[in-house]
């Protein structure tokens, strides 16, 4: 045994006889081992009997005082082993003393005895036994050691003892002395091999596992079979040879019943035979579905009358509704009531998406209750399912909005695009109603309430030309004669429509642009001798009388019937066309400027007049209404199509340079976009202004560019990308909101026009200035 294992051992109780002092004193010290071990022999055998059970009891008793003493000293920090020694070298337990008793005992015949005899506190003799030391020798030494013999008692009941429980010898284990944090930290960080982290619960030290255990931990985690070296898949043993033998394991011919039909055969298949022909076997036929709404089949309601039965097997009785639980009441307890913020939450969700479809609300009394306020709702929600029928119930999808929006090009990659305001033209008295941008992409002509037009220079900003046509009426609008071959400048003012050559121009440019004018004079006189039983014109293409103006450049003059809003040009420059929204039948006119002669094709016209435009490639004409826009053909003189826009009032509209799309600006706050090969409805909406959008244009300089100007005092630019191929729908993207005007009298934005090449726009506003965008 170790030497701690007998510092903890049970001690005897000895006390000194005046007998062995004398013998100490004169025989000495090799005398006193070998006597007092004799009459501790002589005195067992001849006392031995006399000892007594209540002796035994008492001396028990003392000895655990004894043990708990030798507890408190072995946890103290003393080393015990000098009291051990001198204790052993008083009793003769000693290592000399058991080598010299051995030599002893090997002279006689009997065996050695198994114990030592004592005397305890009261001079009574004590038989102390020597420790069993187990040898193990058979097959189960391998098996785990048992340390603590505590069994199934959880080490919880030990926590108020300095032991963990006791082990074979029926002895005390010492419950583990406990690191401090520091310790528990160095250990954690070097980390021996086998450790686990967890505790042994019947030793209370740190569990370790072995290398083998820790590798069938590995191998389960690992979803691998625990055994080593265990196959899951093993070859396949043929138990019978998959080779096809080639020789026949007989050579005995082949019997003859191989090669005739069978008898018995033939017979099954004739009864089959006359089944089918005598319809006793019938074709499969997969069976029909029953209707809902067959009226042969009779349906019952089983809890129609039902009244009260006794308890029977046979008796079904109908389902009883659930009670209400507490919440339902009036007067819930507090823990059912909810907080504001659930109060919110229910509030805030969707009908479908509530678990309750009340919310508990506590009533002092039950008189305080009010109506259901949900009543007259519920009733005629009912009477809609009972006059709808709805059949499937849809359930409501949860789909990010954002998830929908189609996914755009940045601003930044599709430039470029007018940003900044570059010029203001200032000089206008009231408001400018229209303005124009001639075809060489120099000057700028205006025309506003004060009755003057004014023509700019682009770039500048400074004013070239100006005249005042009219002290009472107004500028309504201005638009230049497309090419470069005359410079031409139409403005309707009024019922008039006047036709200037600014003298800004080089002379021959000029003499052209008078020729112009001048054609149509003398196939007007012609006309007029050859048929002078004709109706009167539609509009009188004169002269001004007024010396000013023709001093000033207003050369030619075509009076009207009612008071002109829009003009628009052909792109061969022969042609344009004027819109009177106030002359019904006389409202939409075609003007021949070679000829001098003015054309109203529609008799009568469904709506009222907005605008009208010309197609820019192919012999159409297109003419707004309030609602609607009708496309022409004018060399077969038919209507073509009908477009819908789905506005409540068109105010302007603009053919895509390429002929196959439009947009149109509509009063009521809506940018539409239609592709004529698509369908008469509206590709895209935009919403962008809060007020009425006045004008909308096109870029014809070849960019994707178009621009909608807005009572809101705003301008929105749009790419608007336009392909050839079929398949590919156009790609709309707004890119820039220009801000600059002035809104005065709810109007603010009146006009918007681009430059022919770059992509710099013009805008008119009701605060008196036009702006440069570039």
């Amino acid at each position: 045994m170790a030497p701690q294992d007998q510092t903890k051992k049970r001690k005897a109780i000895t006390r000194d006889s005046p007998e062995a002092d004398q013998i100490a004193l004169s025989d000495g010290g090799g005398d006193l081992e070998a006597g007092f071990l004799e009459g501790i022999i002589s005195h067992s055998k001849d006392e031995g009997s006399s000892l007594s059970l209540s002796d035994e009891s008492a001396f028990d008793e003392e000895d655990d005082d004894d043990l708990d003493d030798s507890e408190e000293d072995f946890g103290s920090d003393e080393d015990p082993s000098d009291d051990e020694e001198e204790k052993r070298n008083k009793t003769g337990l000693n290592g000399s003393a058991g080598s010299k008793s051995k030599s002893a005992w090997e002279d006689d015949d009997e065996p050695p005895p198994n114990h030592i005899v004592t005397e305890d506190a009261n001079g009574n003799p004590r038989y102390i036994y020597q420790d069993i030391d187990p040898v193990y020798a058979s097959d189960d030494s391998e098996a785990p050691e048992t340390t603590n013999t505590i069994g199934n008692i959880p080490l919880s009941f030990y926590d108020s003892y300095p032991h963990i429980g006791y082990d074979i010898n029926g002895k005390k284990i010492v419950r583990p002395a406990k690191g401090e944090a520091l310790d528990a930290l160095l250990d954690s960080i070097d980390i021996p091999k086998g450790w686990t982290g967890l505790t042994d619960p019947n030793t209370g030290k740190p569990l370790e596992l072995s290398e083998q255990e820790l590798n069938l931990l590995k191998r389960i985690q690992m979803n691998e079979v625990g055994e080593e070296g265990y196959d899951p898949y093993p070859a396949t043993i043929e138990y019978f040879t998959s080779k096809t033998e080639l020789m026949p394991l007989s050579a005995a011919p082949e019997p003859k019943r191989r090669f005739v039909p069978s008898k018995h055969e033939a017979k099954r298949v004739m009864k089959i035979v006359k089944a089918i022909r005598e319809g006793r076997i019938l074709p499969y036929k997969p069976p029909q579905e029953e209707s809902a709404d067959d009226l042969d089949i009779q349906r019952y309601d089983v809890w129609a009358n039902e009244a009260p039965r006794p308890d029977h097997a046979m008796n079904v009785p109908a389902p009883k509704v659930p009670p209400p639980g507490y919440d339902e009441s009036y007067h819930p307890p507090a823990e059912y009531l909810p907080d504001d913020k659930e109060k919110k939450a229910w509030e805030e969700a969707d009908d479908e998406d509530r678990q309750k479809e009340y919310l508990p609300t506590n009533h002092s009394a039950l008189r305080k209750v009010p109506g259901y306020d949900k009543y007259i709702k519920e009733k005629f929600e009912r009477c809609l399912d009972l006059y709808l029928a709805p059949r499937i119930r849809r359930s409501k999808l949860n789909i990010d909005p954002e998830s929908l929006l189609p996914k755009l090009p940045s601003p930044d990659e599709l430039r470029p695009f007018p940003t900044t305001c570059a010029t203001i033209f200032r000089g206008h008295e009231g408001r400018v109603r229209s303005l124009a941008i001639d075809p060489s992409g120099t000057w700028l002509a205006s025309g506003g309430d004060d009755g003057t037009i004014r023509i700019w220079e682009l770039l500048t900003g400074r004013q070239l030309w100006h005249v005042k046509v009219s002290p009472e009426d107004v500028i309504n609008v201005v638009r230049w004669r497309p090419g470069t071959d005359a410079v031409i400048l139409s403005a309707a003012v009024g019922e008039d429509l006047y036709f200037i050559i600014p003298p800004i121009i080089s002379p021959e440019l000029e003499s052209r642009s008078n020729t112009m004018l001048d054609e149509g004079f003398g196939y007007a006189s012609s006309k007029s001798t050859s048929d002078s039983n004709a109706k009167s014109p539609a509009a009188q293409w004169i002269r001004p009388t007024s010396t000013r103006l023709a001093d000033a450049g207003v050369l030619l003059k075509t009076q009207l019937r009612s008071t002109i809003k829009v003009i628009s040009w052909h792109r061969r420059g022969d042609y344009l066309t004027t819109v009177s929204p106030s002359g019904q039948s006389s409202a939409v006119a075609i003007h021949t400027l070679s000829k001098h002669l003015t054309q109203q094709p529609f008799r009568r016209l469904k709506g009222l007049p907005q605008s009208a435009q010309f197609h820019p490639t192919k012999p159409i004409f297109f003419v707004a209404t309030q609602r609607t826009i009708r496309s022409y053909d004018l060399s077969k003189q038919e209507l073509l199509k009908i477009i819908l826009p789905g506005a409540r009032w068109i105010s302007s509209f603009d053919v895509h340079p390429l002929g196959d799309n439009l947009i149109v600006g509509s009063y009521d706050k809506r940018l539409l976009w239609h592709d004529l090969d698509l369908s008469v409805r509206p590709y895209k909406t935009l919403r962008y202004h809060k007020k009425a959008i006045r004008q909308v244009k096109f870029h014809t300089g070849g960019l994707p560019l178009f621009a909608d100007a807005s009572d809101d005092g705003s301008l929105q630019m749009f790419h608007g990308k336009v392909v050839g191929d079929m398949m590919e729908n156009a790609t709309i993207v707004p890119v820039k909101v220009l801000r600059g005007h002035k809104v005065i009298g709810s109007l603010g934005v009146m006009d918007v026009d681009w430059h022919p090449r770059e992509p710099w726009c013009v805008s008119a506003g009701a605060d008196g200035t036009c702006r440069l965008w570039t």
